[in-house]
């Protein structure tokens, strides 16, 4: 019998998961019950996928997989579970109000995890419940990656802490199986560098940047960086995926060269040519954005995006429900493809954020919804987003968000119910 390899020279990166199952799976029933059944059933599925997409060409062995629900309410998934590789916890309602220990039990074997002698280099957390917040940062100060799966409304705090999110739109799409390849993982703002892929093979990729290129030199200024990213994936849409194993975008556009360059900021994004204009663009952004604007982008993860282009998002996002398009991903592309071309471009990731915060305050998303009803309960979402992030308001500034959020459809008070107020 061979003697087993030591640590350093097992393929892999060390990895453990800890899924918040309840939490988990009521921010999917919300989202897309079908990814909700297909989250419970076959968590090898996804399990398999978030392993397959580790850093550079990596991929994670997960040493340990735990999974905590209640089985008072949850009992029938155990076996998928049990047959997936995972230890399952029971964490039954302790209280009147129905309070689990998951959080407790969690916790403590995450920080047996922590200290263990397998040493585990990265720690996923299922959960949206912002109590995680203290352990993740434990595992910051104890030098381990950490990945936080959302499926739901994530605490700023919460997400600025890890240093990567899997975004609920993404783990809907792996559930589903609408994405070709492993699941995006997006940086946290202000923590480190994207995870990084294996580079695609070439292709039409090179189309693309042909493409992305003569639109950027033939332009009067710089481009944002949506009409930039749509004209590349409607010349290579297989980009979509992971944009040729460069994992973002604006990693893709900096392998174009010829002076072609990319800045997340000023919002939202703009591509520009270097060598006809200045490398900091923000001059050449659109105008100083009103002071509310400017607060609540900047404080919570809301769009910054104007308010014709929140009302182009609602009235694409009306005319695409009475389609009845067949995922929530087709639902997001087509809606932004709209916006761009009625001159009002947003990114893919600002509608599916809108998308969610509609569902999140109550919205069905059914075909019935006028662009005036979404944008009621859109507003509803962005007023809840600043009120947990304690932003004060007086009157003047709470009709202003109100028009802007809801992209002018509310003023005539028609707006599909009363939005909560602002403290």
């Amino acid at each position: 019998m061979s003697d087993p390899l030591p640590q350093s020279k097992r393929p892999g990166i060390r990895a453990a998961m800890f899924v918040d199952f309840d939490n988990v799976y009521t921010g999917l029933m919300a989202l897309d019950p079908a990814a909700a059944k297909r989250f419970a059933e076959d968590p090898k599925h996804w399990t398999e996928a978030l392993a397959a997409g580790g850093a550079g060409e990596e991929s994670r062995r997960f040493l340990i997989r735990n999974c905590y629900l209640n089985p008072v309410i949850y009992s029938k998934y155990r076996p998928y579970w049990t047959r997936a590789g995972f230890r399952v916890i029971d964490c039954p309602s302790l209280t009147q109000r129905g309070k689990s220990s998951t959080d407790i039990n969690l916790v403590l074997d995450a920080m047996d995890a922590l200290s263990g002698a397998a040493h585990v280099e990265e720690f996923f957390v299922a959960s949206a419940d912002a109590d995680f917040t203290s352990l993740v940062q434990r595992f910051r100060a104890a030098d381990r990656m950490t990945t936080v799966i959302a499926a739901g409304a994530v605490a700023f705090a919460y997400r600025e802490m890890a240093d990567s999110v899997v975004e609920s739109h993404d783990f809907v799409a792996i559930l589903n199986g609408t994405s070709a390849g492993v699941p995006r993982m997006v940086p946290s703002a202000g923590l480190g560098l994207p995870l990084r892929t294996a580079p695609g093979a070439p292709g039409s990729a090179t189309t693309a940047a042909d493409e992305v290129r003569s639109l950027v030199q033939a332009a009067p200024g710089p481009v944002t960086g949506a009409v930039a990213a749509h004209r590349a994936l409607t010349a290579d849409p297989t980009l979509k995926t992971d944009w040729g194993g460069h994992g973002k975008f604006g990693a893709w556009i900096a392998q174009i060269g010829q002076g072609i360059e990319y800045s997340s900021t000023p919002s939202p994004g703009w591509v520009w040519d270097a060598k006809r204009f200045s490398p900091e663009p923000s001059s050449l952004a659109s105008e100083d954005r009103p002071a509310i604007e400017e607060q609540v982008t900047r404080v919570t993860d809301v769009p910054a995006l104007s308010s014709e282009q929140f009302r182009q998002v609602f009235l694409a996002l009306e005319a695409k429900l009475r389609e009845h398009l067949g995922n929530r991903g087709e639902l997001a592309r087509s809606v932004r493809d709209d916006c761009v071309a009625a001159g009002q471009p947003v990114s893919r990731s600002a509608v599916n954020f809108v998308i969610q915060g509609v569902v999140y305050a109550g919205g069905s998303l059914s075909d019935e919804l006028t662009a005036a009803e979404l944008a009621a309960a859109w507003t509803r979402n962005v007023e809840e987003l600043c009120r947990l992030a304690l932003m004060e308001f007086d009157d003047a500034e709470k009709l202003a968000l109100r028009r802007w959020a809801g992209g002018g459809l509310l003023e005539s008070g028609q707006d599909g119910g009363s939005a909560s107020s602002v403290s």
